[in-house]
């Protein structure tokens, strides 16, 4: 989840909803506080949603140090654990 990608899908997400709100209720002050309304239920799932990706690899992290590795075909023929993979990363060798 790269947050310039979140923000400009937020945008868009909140730019519609105002205009069917708009076009729904064709009041402007009632538009402005849906439209904030739900601005706020959206940052709060983003921030959920990037508390259990970070939990979750805080977890996978852990159980790689303790040499619990996940089961795949290429770690159980390793004896020691691999480094985790890291998605969505431009830029950057991903082995």
């Amino acid at each position: 989840m790269f947050a310039p990608r979140v923000f400009i899908s937020m945008i868009g997400a909140l730019s519609v909803f105002a205009i069917v709100t708009l076009i729904l209720t064709g009041s402007v002050w009632t538009t402005a506080w849906q439209t904030l309304v739900c601005a706020v239920l959206l940052q709060a799932g983003y921030f959920v949603a990037v508390l259990v990706l970070v939990t979750k690899e805080a977890k996978d992290r852990r159980n790689v140090m303790q040499g619990q590795t996940s089961i795949s075909a290429s770690a159980a023929d390793d004896k020691e654990p691999k480094a985790l993979h890291v998605r969505n990363n431009p830029g950057h060798f991903n082995s």
